[in-house]
């Protein structure tokens, strides 16, 4: 028997019922604001342990992420600190709000995750913050951790 013989004929491939269980819906969010003429841009970013990650920052728009492997120690402006686990999403409105950490949480393992962020054309897709407007802003920081 033909290899098109036993995949039900010429051209066709076997029908699986698989695709109906395969997806698992991991996050479910209204951003903010898209920005006009968004790009989208998806990157993995990887720290090794211990390091404390990107310093404040913000994007141009919304973020969506998903945790590979390790911890990250994730806190947006207005927000308690949290971490996020292998296996876990996260979100940010992008916009004004500032990123304080995504930082590896973790001082045994890397941490890796993807981001898939929705960028302004022809401008940086993370812009730091610098110590003056962190002051400036401190009232809008959740407290810190004792």
């Amino acid at each position: 028997m033909s290899h098109s013989e036993s995949s039900g004929g010429a051209g066709q491939q076997p029908r699986s019922d698989a695709w109906k269980t395969a997806l698992t819906v991991l996050q479910t969010v209204k951003p903010p604001h898209i920005p006009e003429g968004a790009e989208v841009m998806t990157v993995h970013v990887e720290f090794p342990p211990g390091d404390p990650g990107t310093p404040p920052h913000r994007h141009p728009g919304p973020a969506f992420g998903y945790m590979l492997e390790g911890e990250m120690r994730f806190e947006l402006e207005g927000e308690p600190e949290r971490v996020i686990r292998a296996g876990e999403t996260f979100w940010e409105p992008g916009g004004d709000v500032i990123h304080y950490q995504d930082g590896n949480n973790r001082t045994d393992s890397w941490s890796r995750f993807i981001v898939t962020m929705l960028c302004v054309p022809d401008q940086p897709m993370i812009t730091l913050v610098d110590d003056e407007e962190l002051a400036q802003r401190k009232d809008r920081r959740a407290p810190r951790p004792s």
